[in-house]
């Protein structure tokens, strides 16, 4: 099977196409999947790059696992014995590593049907994205009707989902974006769009019960005078910036205000609720490019860029 590998750590250009031997299942709560589509995501340029703490995982000289991606979207071609919830020619998506390749084996509870009103390309935006944005506002934030939230980076990956969802709680959502996102952004539901580049919104005296930072730009204390008594931030970058980890660790001396670092918990009974709000039409992924596989080397430059409009997504088979 083809696949795009990475050998060692470095700019984009150390990604390529070979032929590896395709995967089999080995552990009986797995399947495997044929993989139609695949999303790229910030982690895997991340891990591309060797970024110090994907080292501590992933080989501190090379990389020990060569190919990256973790959503996928596909047909199911086989599956484990114990495996309950699918059956062969099953359209599928959810997380899995290595799905920058055209067949991967994982594990049943990391799946769940596609919405049956959506493309394979736009199932492999949804799962990493849509899951971190969902448990960051439902789980850590626990936002509640009518409370003010404040969406970081809203055109992004994980921040067009979070204006969706926070939406969808009941909550008046602001959007901070560039000046040619603010339209779109403000059509997801955003009840009000900032332009970062043209103001910062801690120079306003608006206060905000949750501030997601969706792309790792603000810090907690940079925040801090914007939030209400009880109020978090909340990122999922934890060395962005590199400081991160210590404003966690005092945030709990600065009164009742918190900081919190998110890691996304991947799993079927989340990625089955954002399939019902898909298929209510109530949440829906934006795709700014689609690659072929064999543009894997371009597909990172864009996601790399830091500027992508909702999500970047490969076409695999």
């Amino acid at each position: 099977m083809r696949a795009a590998i990475y050998s060692n750590y470095g700019p984009p250009e150390v990604m390529s196409i070979k032929d590896i031997e395709k995967p089999s299942i080995k552990e009986q709560d797995r399947v495997l999947i044929r993989v139609h589509s695949a999303s790229v995501n910030t982690m895997d340029y991340l891990y591309r790059k060797g970024y110090l703490p994907t080292r501590l995982d992933n080989g501190l000289t090379k990389p020990k696992n060569p190919i990256l991606g973790i959503d996928v979207a596909g047909t199911i071609e086989a599956v484990g014995e114990n495996v309950r919830k699918f059956k062969v020619g099953d359209h599928v998506f959810g997380s899995c590593f290595g799905s920058h390749s055209e067949y991967v084996s994982p594990r049943e509870n990391f799946l769940c049907h596609m919405p049956k009103n959506i493309t394979f390309e736009d199932a492999a935006a949804i799962p990493c994205a849509a899951q971190t944005a969902l448990q960051a506002l439902r789980d850590v934030a626990q936002v509640k009707q009518g409370q003010r939230v404040l969406i970081y980076g809203a055109s992004g990956g994980v921040g067009h989902f979070a204006v969706q969802l926070a939406n969808y709680y009941g909550a008046e959502v602001t959007a901070v974006c560039s000046t040619s996102n603010l339209d779109w952004v403000k059509d997801l539901g955003a009840h009000y769009v900032l332009d970062y580049t043209k103001e910062d919104f801690t120079d306003h005296r608006n206060k905000y019960d949750v501030i997601l930072d969706a792309v790792g730009k603000r810090t907690f204390f940079s925040c801090l005078r914007s939030l209400t008594e009880k109020g978090v931030y909340i990122t999922e970058h934890l060395f962005f910036p590199k400081y991160h980890p210590f404003q966690v660790m005092i945030g709990s001396f600065l009164g009742r205000k918190k900081a919190k670092i998110h890691f996304t918990k991947p799993n079927h009974g989340d990625l089955a609720f954002l399939c019902s709000l898909v298929e209510q039409e109530k949440l829906k992924p934006v795709i700014e490019k689609c690659y072929p596989l064999e543009q894997i080397v371009e597909a990172h430059q864009h996601i790399e860029s830091g500027r992508t409009k909702g999500k970047i997504v490969l076409r695999v088979t």
